[in-house]
């Protein structure tokens, strides 16, 4: 039990800052994990990893697990949530008009302009066969609005 916990610590261990302070653990825990991340020295993190499993113990490992699962896009929900997010980005370059009544309708927040925008610079990459930086940042942009942000 107390190895599967330490193997649990050490998986936080390795997500970046900004999705651990995004987890349900404890500040003590949350504290561990970038101290963690800032030790160098083997012998160091070894012991510190030995921490991280015992503060383990306090925490509910279930809701861990699951949130790493998410982490790691291993959740079949997220998994699929991004596709539905995909499709919309591909219904958003075929039909600006219908998809962006859509996401107007889901999202009243949405920033419809930057989505035009967006979609606009996607087309003219794809068109002139430039690396997909606008596609990418279409989906991303769609993503804070699934997301909340």
């Amino acid at each position: 039990m107390m190895l599967e916990l330490q193997a649990l610590g050490e998986a936080l261990t390795r997500l970046s800052p900004e999705r651990v302070n995004r987890m349900a653990i404890s500040e003590n825990l949350r504290e561990a994990v970038r101290e963690y991340q800032r030790i160098r020295h083997h012998s160091a993190r070894r012991r510190q990893l030995q921490y991280i499993g015992r503060l383990m113990r306090d925490e509910d490992a279930a809701a861990i697990a699951a949130a790493l699962a998410d982490a790691r896009g291993e959740s079949a929900a997220e998994i699929a949530r991004l596709h539905r997010l995909e499709d919309l980005r591909h219904r958003l370059l075929e039909d600006e008009a219908g998809a962006l009544a859509d996401i107007a309708e889901r999202y009243p927040a949405a920033d419809l302009t930057h989505l035009r925008q967006l979609r606009r610079a996607a087309l003219k990459e794809m068109a002139e066969s430039r690396p997909p930086r606008h596609f990418r940042a279409l989906f991303q942009a769609l993503k804070g609005l699934a997301d909340g942000n």
